[in-house]
């Protein structure tokens, strides 16, 4: 291996994502055939369009004249930005949260580095459920920290006795993501409250136990009027999450940590994050955006239209035969492959020209992520490639 670049990079380059795999293929394939005759479900790029509350604030702000706007601004984040965020989360989560317990980051990605880098010491092990989103484990270690990867249930729900068997002294988090990527699993309220509870027994003030909320999926929910969360029931909670999926604006970068009243040494964590939101390179979260966000903090994209693609897939799906837990949340569609080796599946999916992500990318084999944040014409061309697939698995 050539020492040009680091040696775990190289590794890790190696071994990146199946995600990006998938993407490289279906380049290759829509280079070949022209890109409306390939049907791509591998990313999980938001399409539904931003609200109009959104475009409002960006014609407002574009509008102003006031170059001091522009320059360095606290590493915190403009303070009208941190109290709409913070007004925002505390309706949203039932918390009462304040501007200054809010930190504006570059993305959740740019807040689960801050979050990991602020309370991981070397050696830490932080828990994470599987399936889970693959770039965690870079985001723990290069914290320092060690990842430790737990199964769900069948149904994608935290299996209790399995984290408990897992605990030890040097446990530094568990980390959640609820709804999930890529299950579209929402944890329940009873599993949410027995986690926290879970957690407060092995809490200790001298090495605290803390829990990771990973949100930026919570408002994309279905057939449900509100997202359980544990940060009711556990006082060292911290809240991540973005404006991503709920504007429906992922490449504006615009993220926050929140940290509730309840989280022991809250001023000093908080002054890490905002130490390291600096230090780390992130530096603050864009000032154009963060003004922007301050005007429509409250605003959501429309779900409906998700919804309306989350039916039209999973309900066929099921119908040609595949075994499928329907997403309560998030953007994807993880149905069971019919071939145990579900690369293998995922690759004659592609002899249809449909390009999905083998579940092993998440750490659940034997599954696939199928998402739906795409143009709902890609899911109906797409569907007779789906069933002939897996007739041809029966056959």
């Amino acid at each position: 291996m050539s020492d040009a670049i680091a040696r775990k990079v190289a590794t890790d380059m190696q071994s990146a994502s199946w995600i990006r795999e998938m993407f490289e293929k279906g380049r290759r394939l829509k280079a070949e055939l022209g890109a409306e005759k390939v049907y791509d479900f591998s990313l999980g790029n938001p399409n539904a369009d931003p609200p109009e509350a959104y475009f409002a604030a960006l014609r407002s702000v574009a509008a102003e004249r006031d170059a001091a706007r522009h320059r360095y601004m606290p590493n915190a984040g403009f303070d009208e930005t941190r109290a709409a965020v913070a007004r925002f989360v505390s309706r949203e989560y039932r918390l009462e949260i304040d501007g200054p317990s809010v930190i504006l980051t570059t993305g959740a990605a740019g807040g689960m580095n801050v979050v990991l880098h602020a309370i991981c010491n070397p050696g830490d092990e932080v828990i994470t459920l599987a399936p889970f989103f693959p770039e965690y484990r870079f985001y723990i270690e290069q914290a320092g920290a060690k990842m430790v990867l737990l199964q769900t249930d069948e149904v994608f729900q935290p299996d209790l006795e399995v984290i408990a068997a897992a605990l030890t002294e040097r446990t530094r988090a568990v980390l959640i993501n609820t709804p999930n990527n890529p299950s579209g699993a929402v944890y329940t309220a009873e599993k949410c409250r027995a986690l926290a509870e879970l957690l407060g027994k092995h809490d200790r003030p001298e090495r605290p136990l803390y829990l990771v909320c990973d949100d930026p999926y919570r408002r994309i929910i279905y057939d449900l009027d509100w997202c359980p969360t544990p940060a009711h029931y556990y006082p060292r909670t911290i809240l991540v999450s973005s404006y991503s999926k709920d504007l429906s604006i992922a490449g504006e970068r615009a993220g926050y940590v929140a940290v509730p009243p309840a989280v022991p040494d809250k001023l000093l964590l908080l002054g890490a994050l905002t130490m390291l939101n600096r230090t780390l390179g992130f530096v603050n979260s864009p000032a154009f955006t963060q003004r922007v966000i301050a005007r429509c903090a409250e605003a959501l994209c429309d779900v409906g239209f998700y919804q309306q693609n989350r039916d039209l897939l999973c309900d066929a799906l099921r119908e040609y035969g595949y075994e499928l837990v329907k997403p309560r949340g998030a953007l994807y569609a993880f149905p069971k492959t019919p071939l145990e080796d579900d690369a293998a599946f995922v690759d004659s999916l592609l002899a249809h020209r449909i390009l999905a992500v083998p579940g092993r990318g998440f750490g659940r084999p034997g599954y696939m992520r199928v998402s739906f944040c795409v143009a709902r014409k890609t899911i109906e061309d797409a569907l007779p490639g789906f069933k002939a697939a897996i007739e041809q698995v029966g056959t």
